[in-house]
């Protein structure tokens, strides 16, 4: 049986579950920029040679 008040009851556990879903792709971006960065120095370094 549907229950309407079950559904606001767990908006808050859906709304931890997507904030969740949203540091784990900042921390996916994040780590991707930095080595980006990381190795296109190292790469920058080896044309200069």
């Amino acid at each position: 049986m549907f229950e309407p008040i079950n559904f606001i009851l767990n908006l808050e556990w859906m709304g931890l579950g997507m904030l969740g879903i949203f540091i784990v792709m900042g921390i996916i971006i994040g780590a991707t920029y930095l080595l980006n960065h990381i190795f296109a120095k190292i790469d920058a370094k080896k044309k200069n040679k």
